[in-house]
């Protein structure tokens, strides 16, 4: 794997003739093995740490289910209906891409909306407390 990994930097091997090899999910294959049995080890370490280390599960988790609710409003967001009517791959991307975009952009909006106001009620003195606040 080290002999890869380097011929790999040094261009000697590219990494499309790598994903050749892989691609092919012949046990007999030397390289598929190695680096299936690696795969094995990496997952098993990190699920070993998921188990045994309560702050990466709860920062899994935020993470998690901040990801899910970006999703859940470019869903909200999308406009005529959340089936992609057209079977054409680049036409599906655009589309996810927008729609992606768009939510992007009401939530920057949102943020200096909220940046504003909070501006203008400690120029009147109150205290303002923006931890819990999230466009």
């Amino acid at each position: 794997m080290l002999r890869i990994a380097i011929s790999i930097r040094e261009n000697r091997m590219s990494s499309v003739t790598l994903l050749r090899r892989l691609g092919n999910h012949s046990r007999e294959n030397r390289l598929y093995r190695a680096f299936r049995g690696l795969g094995r080890a990496i997952r098993t370490i990190t699920l070993l740490r998921y188990l045994s280390e309560p702050q990466l599960r709860e920062q899994i988790t935020q993470v998690t289910n901040r990801n899910e609710a970006f999703h859940g409003f470019a869903d909200w967001l999308m406009f005529g209906g959340k089936l992609i009517g057209h079977n054409d791959p680049g036409y599906q991307e655009k589309v996810i891409k927008f729609n992606q975009l768009l939510a992007n952009c009401v939530m920057y909006s949102t943020a200096l909306d909220i940046t504003d106001a909070a501006n203008d009620i400690a120029a009147e003195e109150h205290p303002v407390d923006l931890a819990t606040v999230s466009p």
